[in-house]
């Protein structure tokens, strides 16, 4: 059984970066795509960047290319999402997803996923 626990999130104020972090325990990462997700208050669950078990395929919504970063330690059982630029639409509740599939950013695929960190961006 795969379990998935997301740290990194925070209060950051605009323009300002996080790092969140999706570990694994109980299975190995190696044969799942990763998907990072957000939910504000009052809004649909949305994906937000994924990445395929070999770390070679990467996809990013529209509203977060250029900067957000998601990359994977294959070795560590971690994948990342490097959050830089940060507006205040980013704050959210953000959640790690793993499947054994090719990388999406619709969350129906996904079979395991954590238990989310709040990002606040607020000044």
């Amino acid at each position: 059984q795969l379990q998935l626990v997301e740290s990194g999130g925070g209060l950051v104020q605009p323009g300002g970066s996080l790092r969140l972090s999706c570990a694994a325990s109980g299975n190995t990462l190696d044969y799942y795509a990763i998907g990072w997700f957000r939910q504000a208050p009052g809004k649909e669950r949305e994906g937000v960047a994924c990445i395929s078990s070999s770390g070679t395929t990467t996809n990013y919504a529209d509203s977060v290319k250029g900067r957000f970063t998601i990359s994977r330690d294959i070795a560590k059982k971690i994948v990342y999402l490097q959050m830089n630029s940060l507006k205040l639409e980013d704050a959210a509740v953000y959640y790690c997803a793993a499947y054994r599939g090719v990388p999406v950013l619709w969350d129906v695929p996904y079979e395991y996923w954590g238990q989310g960190t709040q990002v606040t961006v607020s000044s």
